[in-house]
């Protein structure tokens, strides 16, 4: 079923019994989040809030908590299409009519994708304009106590290249400054974000218009890593399986969705900062406060019975996950197409995407592996990737633990360990000492295995460790003192203790191994909580120019003074929804 905006789908989810409604009062403010952890944390429903503390709008959440409702908002369609364009590429080429009818079936649905105009009397998102503008009037969420303000978490923020035309819609956190004023958190290698460059160094106001709500397909489309020229909102027909119904309307510097629940139209003006922040993220911390460009509202259209669309980001897996690991299902097809020599690409939610990847590829002659890799790190917002694991062997890359294992047994660190310094960071990602800037790690493991690795261990005590765990056959993970107090604790094992671990190519400090019980919780303390140059300690030999490394590899996964805090829920808070659970859900 194609949904063409966001309370059809909001209805099947009734239809499915997979969205609750909670008719109690609730707060944006702390309460509600709350709520919505507690439900994602228990793979429950989509949630439907209809008495909001401040606000007359009602708001939608969790929409996309899980794969069957992933499945629903989006169809089988996509993924068949795409399925069927990667298996007919051959036939396909060179092409003739004889071939494109043979191939119908798919090719004219895909036909289908595009923009129209419709009339203004049909289109929802015109059946109110707010005077004055007033954006308190929203239910705009706080999810963290630490927050600088309440923000938008599901934006659709689109803009124009103020040259070329060509358009971008992204998700970019929206914090609410005042009642005509936002911030926009345009991070690095953000389309957005582009666009707002040219237009400042042109010294124009770049116009933008944020949506909320419309077609389940747009925000998929706005979440998706898209190359730069891939145009959303034809990659969004794509998705939703029709054309995406816009509306001119005079003195608005874009057409609007027709379908959306909000259009928030106004201009960033250029050489203008003012602080965003802090804002508990994706990565389970608070990002800190940073001077970002300042969005002037100047006209709200909303439907007449408007649902405002929230999700809540912290600590995986959260909502987003989901999000992240259809998209990456249906895209998967064609990374092969677009990076020959890749067989497979993964990203892990659980650390937050951008500080990990793997990938499987092909490896014909020597070192073309690491070619693959750095052509992976060179494409759009991959090129953020912190750590990149590869490798020759067919391996399920979702599989962490058994990827790991079967890179370690082929690991040589003198030529499998690539660290390089001082390139650009996620925004988000604070461990490399320098606001967006840090370093990368390659670590390949290629061919046969040149060790058989270890399943336990049975060396016994470590000078400074309280204790050990084995993650996998291969890597341990130890605790001992904190950063704070012991900041050379990492170095001191290499130094004293490399004899116990020669076994082990890969070893682990962490602040405390009994946190770590699952692929989840692994990935996300150990990838979001170090940085290659500064936290890879091993032997290092140098010939020339020529760094090579050897065993044992540690890696200082502690938190660090300088690191943000990890999202804690406020004690009150939790207490409030404790005592009002039943009541919400009776």
């Amino acid at each position: 079923m194609n949904h063409k905006n966001l309370r059809s789908f909001i209805e099947q989810l009734r239809r499915e019994h997979l969205i609750v409604e909670i008719k109690e009062e609730v707060d944006p403010y702390l309460e509600l989040a709350e709520i919505h952890r507690r439900v994602v944390e228990d793979n429950g429903p989509a949630l439907l809030f209809t008495r909001v503390k401040g606000s007359r709008f009602p708001v939608a959440t969790n929409l996309f908590g899980s794969v069957q409702r992933m499945e629903l908002a989006m169809g089988p369609k996509p993924e068949e299409i795409i399925n069927q364009a990667v298996t007919a590429l051959d036939r396909l080429l060179p092409p003739s009519l004889s071939a494109l009818w043979k191939e119908r079936n798919w090719l004219w649905p895909a036909a289908r994708t595009g923009m129209r105009n419709i009339p203004r009397a049909k289109a929802p998102i015109l059946q109110n304009r707010m005077s004055p503008v007033d954006l308190n009037t929203l239910p705009v969420l706080t999810s963290w106590q630490e927050d600088g303000g309440p923000f938008f978490t599901l934006p659709l923020v689109y803009t124009e290249h103020p040259v070329s035309g060509e358009h971008n819609l992204g998700m970019y956190r929206v914090q609410i400054h005042s009642a005509n004023q936002t911030g926009m958190h345009w991070q690095i290698h953000k389309g957005g974000g582009f666009h707002y460059y040219e237009a400042e160094q042109q010294g124009r106001a770049l116009p933008v218009t944020v949506f909320l709500g419309g077609p389940p397909a747009l925000t998929i489309a706005a979440i998706t890593a898209l190359p730069e020229p891939v145009p959303e909102l034809l990659y969004a027909s794509f998705l939703l399986g029709e054309k995406i119904d816009l509306v001119e309307v005079p003195g608005c510097p874009h057409r609007l969705i027709a379908e959306a629940e909000f259009a928030v139209c106004g201009q960033v003006p250029p050489h203008i900062r003012h602080p965003e922040g802090p804002f508990g993220d994706h990565y389970g911390y608070y990002s800190l406060a940073h001077d970002f460009p300042v969005f002037n509202v100047e006209n709200i259209y909303h439907r007449r019975d408007a649902i405002y669309p929230a999700t809540i980001v912290g600590k995986p897996r959260q909502e987003d996950y989901y999000i992240g690991e259809w998209m990456q299902e249906l895209l998967t097809p064609l990374f092969p197409m677009v990076m020959p020599g890749l067989k497979s690409l993964w990203t892990y939610a659980e650390a937050g995407f951008h500080t990990l990847s793997a990938a499987v590829v092909r490896e014909s002659y020597f070192r073309e592996a690491l070619a693959h890799c750095f052509r992976i790190l060179g494409e759009g917002q991959l090129s953020l990737t912190k750590v990149l694991l590869a490798t020759n062997i067919n391996v399920d890359l979702k599989d962490f633990p058994t990827l790991l294992k079967t890179i370690l047994e082929r690991f040589n660190p003198a030529r499998d360990l690539v660290i390089i310094h001082d390139t650009a960071m996620d925004t988000l990602d604070y461990t490399g000492r320098k606001y967006n800037q840090g370093s990368k790690a390659i670590m390949l493991g290629l061919g046969d295995p040149v060790r058989q690795l270890p399943p336990t261990y049975e060396s016994g005590p470590l000078a400074g460790i309280d204790k050990v765990k084995v993650y996998c056959d291969g890597c341990l993970l130890v605790s001992g003192a904190g950063f704070t107090a012991n900041e050379n604790l990492a170095a001191e094992l290499l130094e004293h203790e490399a004899a116990k671990l020669a076994a082990w190519p890969l070893t682990i400090m962490v602040d405390d191994v009994d946190e770590i019980n699952d692929q989840t919780d692994f990935l996300w303390t150990v990838f979001t909580r170090f940085d290659p140059v500064w936290d890879i300690y091993a032997p290092q030999t140098m010939h020339r120019n020529a760094i090579e490394y050897g065993l044992p590899i540690i890696i200082d996964a502690r938190m660090k003074p300088h690191y943000p805090a990890a999202l804690e829920p406020r004690e009150d808070i939790v207490k409030r929804v404790d005592q009002r659970w039943d009541k919400l859900f009776r």
